[in-house]
């Protein structure tokens, strides 16, 4: 591999690993299962003959595929399951707002979850989150505001009134655009 090509990988491991292992969580890896597939995916892909047409869209679905098989084992389950209530990591400048967001994310189904993982922090159109699950864009567009109606109902029993008064962390769950506005 010459000097160009890695150059490449690093910069979309730079851009794409955080986002992935936000991912990974979403589709209910522990934070340490998400960055071991996150290195197995990448590993994977630089073995490839030479980077894939549209790498990032590659590497999230080889990322998908890889995190789905790790979660499949018993004991990988078992643990997942122990560690179900820190499905996010705390960071020491975490507000008491983002842990309620955070909390609220972790109540939806795991289908809605991912649509809105995929769409706000990668900031995929639904047609390309549809294509990346299996999906229609409409069922992508729908389990994002149905998504989105649960997050709100959540955050309303959170106080949601005095969230709405933070601006823009809170604009992150406006209402879906129409599918051609993506």
């Amino acid at each position: 591999m010459n000097k160009a090509e890695l150059a490449r990988y690093q910069q979309l491991y730079e851009s794409k690993a955080v986002g992935l292992v936000l991912y990974g969580r979403a589709l209910g890896l522990s934070h340490g299962e998400a960055e071991d597939v996150l290195q197995e995916t990448f590993l994977a892909m630089m073995q490839l003959a030479g980077l894939p047409e549209e790498p990032e869209h590659y590497c999230v679905r080889a990322f998908r595929n890889r995190a789905l098989n790790q979660r499949r084992t018993l004991w990988r389950r078992l643990t997942r399951e122990l560690e179900s209530r820190r499905w996010f990591e705390r960071s020491a400048g975490e507000t008491p707002y983002e842990r309620a967001a955070m909390r609220c994310l972790t109540k939806l189904p795991a289908d809605q979850r991912e649509v809105i993982v995929l769409k706000i922090w990668h900031e995929y159109t639904f047609e390309e989150i549809g294509g990346l699950l299996g999906l229609s864009p409409n069922t992508a567009a729908g389990r994002y505001r149905y998504g989105l109606q649960k997050l709100r109902a959540c955050l309303k029993g959170e106080n949601y009134e005095r969230l709405e008064s933070m601006g823009e962390a809170i604009a992150l769950l406006d209402s879906t655009p129409p599918l051609g506005g993506n």
